[in-house]
Order: C-alpha cells, then structure tokens, then sequence
C-alpha cells in the first residue's frame, strides 16, 4: 500500500505544496523506517523526473520485506533542490551561488515529518530502526544525516553521494562527527560516473577510508558499469538493502 498527499515544508517553501509518499506492508504490525530523498522517484514512473522510478514498492512486495519507506518531494524550481539537499553553502563555477539548506531540510525531516509519520503509520521508532536513503544530492544528504543526526539514524544508504561539493566542509564534518557504536553506511558509484568530476575515484577513496576511521561499518562498492541514472540505482536496491537488513 501507498498513500500519497500533498504536504508543506514551511522552512523552505512556505505554504507551497508538495507530495509525500509512504509505503507500509498490509500485514499487521510494526515495521523499521526507511526515509528517502527525491520522492517523486521513488515509486512511480509517472512521477519521476525522467519518468522512470526506483521500483521500491515492487522489489519490497516481491521480496516480502517487512519496511516502511517515507520519502518527500524535492523543490523542482532552479537550484532548489540542490539548495535543499546541501549541507554546506559553497560556490561552483558551474552553478554559481548555492546556500545550503541540508540543516533546515533535516530539521523538519526529523521535529515535523519523523513525528508524523510514527503517528500515522506502525512503525519501530528507536532509532536501531530508522535509516535514510538517497542518490546524488540525495546520497550527499544521506551521509550528511547519518552523522550529524546519528541520535536519530543508525544507518544510510548513499547512491552515487555528491563528495565533491564542498570537499572540505564535508572532510571536517566526517572529522567531528560523534557517532554511536555500529552506524552503519552503505556507499557506491558507478563505474562510468567517475570520468563526469575530476579526481572523484581520489574523493571517492577519501571519504571511505574517514568514515573507517571513525569506527562506520561501511559496504563501499564501486558498480560494475554503473550510470547516474534511476535505472542504474534500482539495480542496486538488492544490494544496499542487503546492508540495511543484515
């Protein structure tokens, strides 16, 4: 089952609406929380941006496992979902100007939406039982959650992550980052994304080897011809979510 409705992120766009989307099991009782970026990508094709989505409720379904996944629309206009999904403000010849509004964006995620979703739904709320998901922007937001609301998720999922923004503010995030015993971080790229930023394979390796030293039990993988592409990150979902239910 999905339930889908519109929602607002007052933090970031006022009164302006977006959808939000959860998947629960029918079956009675409780299940972990699986919160993911990029909504709209989540579940249905229709919504996606290119029009292909991750599939997650039917690998779920098929697989029959016992998960709710909660995920919330980003803001299409401009830069604003790289605004939202930066943990860090930082220029780039590029894109110019972006403010970060990670923190605003985790902020609500977990004092407004988190709430909500443990009153709505059957849900295991410690935090043993509350994991985030994303790709990209996304997956740079996953690991940006991870370790700086370790209270609220144990674990993360990162597809694809952005480590080359802000190089540098995310090395000292990882620095001081105060984790709790046994977070865990599943982290990949594809292999065909590595040519699209320079020296990502060195950045790559970076933030892999910090988040060993800080005790992380990470599942880092390099896809065999992997793309940036939800096609691409569908076929990982067996893979990170062998790591999550481990």
């Amino acid at each position: 089952m999905i339930k889908k409705w519109k929602i607002t992120v007052p933090p970031l766009t006022g009164k302006a609406q977006r959808y939000a989307y959860v998947y629960c099991p029918d079956q009675p009782g409780r299940y972990p929380v699986l919160y993911m970026f990029d909504g709209h990508n989540v579940f249905f094709d229709e919504d996606a941006t290119y029009g292909k989505s991750w599939g997650m409720k039917e690998y779920l379904e098929q697989n029959q496992i016992p998960l709710i996944v909660a995920a919330v629309e980003c803001n299409h206009q401009g830069n604003e979902r790289l605004s939202e999904y930066s943990p860090f403000t930082f220029t780039n010849a590029k894109l110019g100007h972006i403010e970060g509004k990670g923190e605003q964006t985790m902020e609500w995620l977990v004092k407004t939406f988190k709430p909500m979703i443990d009153q709505r739904f059957p849900t295991l709320r410690g935090r043993e039982n509350t994991w985030i998901a994303g790709s990209s922007m996304g997956g740079l937001m996953s690991l940006y959650a991870v370790l700086q609301y370790n209270d609220t998720f144990s674990k993360a999922a990162c597809l694809s992550p952005s480590v080359w923004f802000a190089a540098g503010q995310l090395d000292e995030l990882i620095k001081n980052a105060r984790l709790h015993p046994g977070t865990v971080v599943y982290m990949d790229y594809g292999s065909r994304e590595m040519k699209h930023h320079q020296n990502m394979g060195v950045r790559f390796r970076k933030v892999a080897s910090a988040l060993l030293e800080k005790g992380v039990w990470l599942d880092c993988r390099i896809v065999p011809e992997g793309n940036h592409c939800e096609a691409s990150w569908e076929k990982q979902i067996p893979f990170f979510m062998n790591t999550l239910l481990y």
